[in-house]
């Protein structure tokens, strides 16, 4: 049985071609990207000790290992960070599908003044699982009329893989779909991810096991919304991080003149406060 950490050092190996590295192409073979004897050349290591790691035989790899793992595949500063907190959560044992306590859903009072003074921007409270646990007003009007707040407790994550509407707001579904799934790697707690994926992969099969187990770090662009009533909005993203909360301050931004116009408009019918969901 594999590990997150043999996973993508095998997906990792597998899309890197030996060209791109300064390395002779040793002709066709069975299987595509670099060779274990060539990755294991470059780390400086054994061959049948990166083949124990991607199997998922050695679970303990040495920060030494996981740092000359990340050099000899060229890894930049995103996919090094995501190796490392594989080889950490790798080490321990594997969580059980068993609920886990709940993730704490409550905000801090000093958060919510911090969305107040935000307003009437565009931003919410979320969490690596993409539960919404607070938002602006504006945030509603944006987000709300195609249908992500409409549970009770609202989660992005589930409503992009369950919700045939997320597919029309999304413009590019696909990134998006990417850079949730990649987010459950991060979420509060190992159990916790493990319970949501665990639930996910039986509602969203395919569309979400493939991209979970691909490991592609996403790189994050302007986000396209398709807006019911004000068309296109072109969004850049701002994150701060509340690591003591394990959660994140999401503040979007419009790209361009276009999007400000049409997200004026949009709160300017918009209706509600800024809310907390417990």
């Amino acid at each position: 049985m594999g590990t997150p950490l043999g996973d993508f050092v095998r997906a990792r190996r597998d899309s890197i071609q030996p060209r791109s590295l300064g390395l002779p192409d040793r002709g066709r073979r069975r299987s595509p990207g670099l060779r274990r004897l060539d990755l294991a050349a470059r780390a400086g290591i054994s061959v049948e000790y990166l083949t124990r790691i991607e199997q998922g035989r050695d679970r303990r790899p040495s920060a030494a290992v996981v740092n000359a793992l990340a050099d000899a595949l060229a890894l930049d500063t995103s996919e090094r960070e995501h190796l490392r907190y594989l080889a950490k959560i790798t080490g321990g044992a594997c969580p059980s599908h068993a609920r886990p306590a709940p993730v704490v859903r409550q905000v801090r009072d000093a958060v919510l003044e911090t969305l107040r003074l935000i307003e009437p921007g565009i931003a919410m409270v979320t969490n690596r699982l993409g539960d919404v646990l607070a938002h602006t007003d504006a945030f509603r009007s944006v987000a709300g009329a195609a249908g992500l707040l409409d549970a009770d407790a609202p989660n992005l994550t589930r409503y992009v893989f369950t919700d045939a509407r997320a597919r029309t707001f999304f413009a590019d579904w696909d990134d998006v779909a990417d850079e949730q799934a990649f987010d459950l790697w991060l979420g509060p707690t190992v159990e916790n991810s493990a319970w949501l994926t665990a639930r996910l992969a039986a509602e969203a099969g395919p569309d979400f096991t493939g991209r979970l187990n691909r490991h592609v770090v996403p790189r994050r662009g302007v986000l396209r919304l398709n807006h019911p009533e004000g068309g296109e909005l072109r969004l850049r993203r701002e994150t701060l991080e509340l690591p003591a909360d394990a959660q994140q301050i999401v503040v979007l931004l419009p790209a361009d003149e276009a999007t400000v116009r049409s997200v004026d408009g949009i709160r300017r019918r918009g209706h509600g406060r800024l809310r907390a969901i417990s």
